[in-house]
């Protein structure tokens, strides 16, 4: 999903909570320090976007879909575009993924916060949507129960912190990690060490600090 904002917007992309999700850190390289390394699967993705995200309408019986639709939320601050938006009539997001399922929420996070953009620009409330993986090509229907709600609304305002504050967080190394086109950026290793040296120091500080 494309986003887009003026520079003296203060929305910030909703895509990035899917990068906040998954990593803070892989957040705050990409949309703090402008860091962005292209591999196999973002290239995947990137294509699989442009295609699904061509702005567009088409109707088919009861069903109207429309493809590339502007997003936004004044509550929360953030700003996108949705890959498709089905309306049954009522709305239905659908994002489209080029792999399959993750194991942690960074997906369907990425989707309930379309889904709150969408029942505050339409004033209605949105039960659920879903998000199509390339691979097995096929939906995975999501509700927006009250805890995901509050998980997306969370993280935004961690979001939000961390660009006011422009706080890029140490890194957590994982075996998400293998997988991630900035890890050779990112460093993970090596910049986890020094976080955890830094924080010796400060409490070593600290310590002589109230010793005086």
């Amino acid at each position: 999903m494309a986003d887009s904002g003026s520079e003296d917007d203060d929305a910030l992309p909703l895509s990035g909570l899917q990068h906040l999700a998954f990593c803070p850190r892989q957040w705050a390289l990409i949309h703090l320090e402008q860091v962005w390394v292209e591999n196999g699967r973002t290239a995947e993705g990137r294509l699989l976007h442009e295609r699904a995200d061509l702005p567009g309408e088409s109707r088919r019986g009861d069903l109207r879909t429309v493809r590339g639709m502007w997003l936004r939320s004044e509550r929360l601050r953030l700003t996108g575009r949705a890959d498709v938006v089905e309306f049954r009539p009522e709305p239905y997001p659908v994002e489209y993924k080029r792999g399959k399922s993750k194991p942690t929420d960074c997906d369907t996070v990425q989707l309930c916060a379309q889904a709150l953009c969408l029942e505050e620009m339409l004033a209605t409330v949105i039960a659920r949507g879903a998000i199509f993986y390339g691979n097995p090509r096929r939906r995975q229907e999501v509700v927006f129960t009250p805890e995901l709600r509050a998980r997306t609304e969370d993280l935004t305002a961690t979001m939000h912190r961390l660009y006011r504050n422009r706080e890029t967080p140490p890194a957590k190394p994982g075996p998400y990690c293998a997988n991630c086109s900035l890890v050779h950026v990112c460093l993970p290793q090596a910049t986890a060490y020094q976080d955890g040296v830094a924080r010796w120091l400060e409490r070593q500080v600290r310590s002589l600090n109230q010793e005086v």
